[in-house]
């Protein structure tokens, strides 16, 4: 198993015991002999918002990095936290997680998942200036989202 791997598959360990997961980065990285910037690594790829994490970090010496699974009651609060969390301009790869994501947590159909990975893929969007691709789209994505 691969360093990344490792992290990822201790701090999930970590959030299923309590529901979070907390480390002091620089004692983290010494006990797995790694550098510090593996950590962050895979903490900002891996426990993202789009995956359902949200990550509260603060510095200097007695500094620590918290990740808590965020925890909704109803579908319409996930959604609308995912909603709010897009802003205006979305990268396919953020779609596509938050895509896999819901589908992961049966809150959407394999059919509708499926769909919606069609309509944010990047080949949709050849013919839009690159500039205006993320908020074009974020709009349809929110919409599907909505919908």
């Amino acid at each position: 198993m691969n360093l990344s791997n490792e992290i990822a598959k201790i701090l999930t360990e970590m959030l299923e015991e309590t529901g979070r997961a907390e480390i002091k980065r620089n004692e983290f990285a010494q006990q797995l002999g790694c550098v510090p910037s593996q950590i962050n690594y895979v903490i900002s790829s891996r426990f993202t918002p789009e995956r359902g994490y949200t990550v509260e970090s603060q510095r200097g010496g007695g500094g620590y990095i918290k990740i808590t699974r965020i925890n909704y009651n109803t579908k319409e609060q996930i959604l609308m936290h995912i909603i709010n969390s897009i802003g205006e301009s979305i990268s396919e790869q953020s779609a596509k997680a938050i895509i896999i994501n819901l589908n992961h947590r049966e809150l959407l159909e394999a059919e509708k998942a499926k769909i919606m990975l069609a309509a944010i893929n990047e080949n949709c969007y050849k013919s839009v200036p690159a500039e205006y691709r993320g908020r074009i789209r974020a709009a349809i994505f929110k919409q599907m989202l909505l919908a």
